[in-house]
């Protein structure tokens, strides 16, 4: 019991450190408007009614990717 408890403290403590906004976030306008229009832009490929000649999972991947680098750069 006691053990479960602990991880579950520990995941509380993972996901609250993970939602909390960056210090840089407001500092990089440019960035954060990157980030939303890659996620308009995922939100699109995901609901597009053709796969963009086979190219949409390979495009979702890349945005993917593309978010995951951006707001590694908000943290500097």
């Amino acid at each position: 019991m006691r053990n479960r408890m602990m991880s579950c403290l520990g995941i509380l403590g993972v996901v609250m450190m993970l939602s909390m906004p960056s210090p840089a976030f407001g500092r990089h306008p440019e960035i954060e408007r990157a980030l939303g229009a890659l996620h308009d832009a995922r939100e699109h490929l995901e609901h597009a009614a053709h796969d963009f000649g086979g190219h949409r999972v390979d495009a979702i991947r890349a945005i993917d990717e593309a978010d995951r680098q951006l707001r590694i750069c908000l943290g500097y």
